[in-house]
């Protein structure tokens, strides 16, 4: 039957396997998969759930299931993919290596005229993504079969360049799931030593201390210890210019803390700057209003001027190691509850200069700030470095190999 559908559409990838130059077919995705609906309630069978898999990288959380799960789901074997249909799961999609029972809102995929890895592949797609995200129902959105199914997408005709394809793929999840694995290690450890290397409530010296450090520590209010605070610039922000980058609060990530520079934006021109406006290297400003209130960001040396918004405050420090073991203790649970308690208004949230002037943290000697701030520096250095190769084996133009 193949052999006498007439292909429409015919197109290659623009990055291709040494070997293959046939066309790539557009084809219905209901004649790539069968979608599986057998009802199963079999004790002996593990259970996937939402939460068992991690969105948007196709692994699972744990590995063991329970198999004494009262209720039953669709049946899944081995190779097939699973899809959440429902919003926000349209990114939990799993490729497993066993059977198994899906339970919730998932299309279980049987591969009929694909390889179950390019299939696995197809998925995560834009294009896939696309058709999804043409959901129906406006409580419970959810992706429709039927649009789904009808809507063509291109696969190669070789079985062998399929099954390449997945691979390559396979292989790009295993390491970003590595650099991911990596990150969550070196992200506990530091949480645990920000716990134990500044003193707990009630004492004032911390668990955990660098050799030769003896003298106890204080609590001193972030106003006894800057230089000076200041609210940012209420210029509009307009394309980024290739000067001068505008900080804003969306512009710090809310994970990283780092200076997102995807979509880099500059201050309206016709706004008057002065040199005060800019950032310096060893500030730190904090989101003062909104969901974000508290993020914090320090500039550790980020090149080029940057001018800082109006919904930010800068603390502006006498020395760089300062910033810096101030800035990490903005990362830790005090802060987080001192947020928490001032923050809290009749409106929005929000937090002004005077109230972060008033919050208590640990202080220390120089020598002692300079050796705890690099250390969790290195931290910092560490997991953005992971990060970056995670996303770099994560590349867009990768995923998007299939042609549209």
């Amino acid at each position: 039957m193949a052999d006498q559908r007439k292909c429409k559409n015919d197109s290659v990838p623009a990055l291709r396997f040494e070997g293959f130059s046939d066309p790539w077919e557009q084809r219905a995705f209901c004649e790539l998969v069968e979608r599986r609906n057998s009802f199963s309630d079999d004790k002996g069978l593990p259970r996937v759930e939402y939460e068992d898999i991690v969105s948007g990288q196709g692994t699972l959380n744990n590995d063991v299931f329970s198999k004494n799960d009262k209720r039953g789901g669709i049946a899944f074997e081995p190779n097939d993919v699973l899809y959440g249909k429902l919003r926000p799961y349209l990114r939990n999609w799993l490729n497993p290596q066993f059977r198994g029972i899906a339970l919730g809102d998932f299309w279980v995929l049987n591969p009929i005229s694909v390889n179950s890895s390019f299939l696995f592949t197809l998925i995560r797609t834009s294009a896939f993504e696309r058709v999804a995200n043409e959901s129906t129902g406006t409580k419970m959105p959810r992706a429709d079969w039927q649009n789904v199914s009808s809507a063509e997408f291109a696969a190669p005709v070789s079985g062998e360049e399929q099954q390449r394809i997945g691979a390559l793929f396979a292989k790009l999840d295993s390491l970003i799931t590595l650099h991911q694995r990596k990150v969550d290690k070196l992200k506990t450890v530091k949480q645990s030593l920000l716990e134990k290397m500044f003193p707990r409530e009630g004492e004032n010296v911390p668990e955990i201390r660098f050799e030769g450090f003896t003298d106890p520590w204080e609590q001193r209010r972030l106003g006894e210890i800057i230089k000076d605070l200041s609210y940012g610039v209420g210029a509009a922000a307009v394309p980024f210019d290739g000067e001068t980058a505008y900080l804003r609060i969306t512009d710090i990530d809310d994970e990283t803390h780092e200076f997102l520079r995807a979509d880099l934006s500059s201050p309206d021109p016709g706004y008057p700057l002065s040199r005060s406006d800019y950032l310096n290297i060893g500030d730190i400003v904090f989101a003062r209003t909104g969901a974000s209130v508290g993020k914090t960001f320090l500039n550790r040396g980020e090149k080029g001027n940057i001018v800082f918004a109006g919904f930010l405050i800068r603390a502006t420090f006498a020395s760089v190691q300062t910033a810096e073991f101030v800035y990490q203790q903005t990362l830790a649970e005090p802060y987080r509850r001192f947020v928490e308690v001032t923050s809290q208004r009749s409106g929005q949230p929000g937090i002004n200069a005077q109230e972060y002037s008033g919050w208590s943290l640990w202080f220390c000697g120089e020598a002692e700030q300079s050796r705890i701030g690099a250390l969790f520096a290195k931290f910092d250095s560490l997991i953005t470095l992971h990060q970056r190769e995670e996303a770099g084996s994560e590349n867009p133009t990768s995923r998007s190999l299939l042609p549209r």
